[in-house]
């Protein structure tokens, strides 16, 4: 076999590869009840990482236990807009339950950080 043979042949494989992986990553995700358990686990571990090292943030959130829902949102919205860095911190870590409501069409769950 000629060398560009060799290498026509080696283009046409490593195209044919790389067309099957972009359409297997081009799919979405499942949107399964396993999905979003799993999704939800690692949102749940970065939220007790990111509160476990910020006290301050974990006294405000601690702070709202016993309150009302409507007093929790008033009160966390609050303290939202006066900490835009804690905001922006917590919607990173929320970031990859936010793209599976969205992939997956589900509601925003009713809460005050919903």
């Amino acid at each position: 076999m000629s060398l560009s043979r060799l290498i026509g042949a080696g283009v046409v494989a490593g195209a044919t590869l790389l067309g099957g992986a972009a359409t297997a990553a081009a799919d979405p995700p499942n949107c399964s009840a396993g999905d979003l358990a799993g999704v939800m686990s690692g949102v749940n571990a970065g939220m007790a990482t990111y509160l476990f090292t910020h006290p301050e943030v974990n006294d405000f959130f601690t702070s709202l236990k016993g309150k009302d829902r409507e007093q929790m949102r008033a009160e966390t919205t609050a303290y939202l807009d006066a900490n835009p860095r804690v905001r922006d911190e917590l919607a990173g870590v929320r970031q990859p339950a936010a793209d599976f409501r969205e992939r997956c069409d589900a509601p925003i769950p009713d809460g005050p950080m919903g």
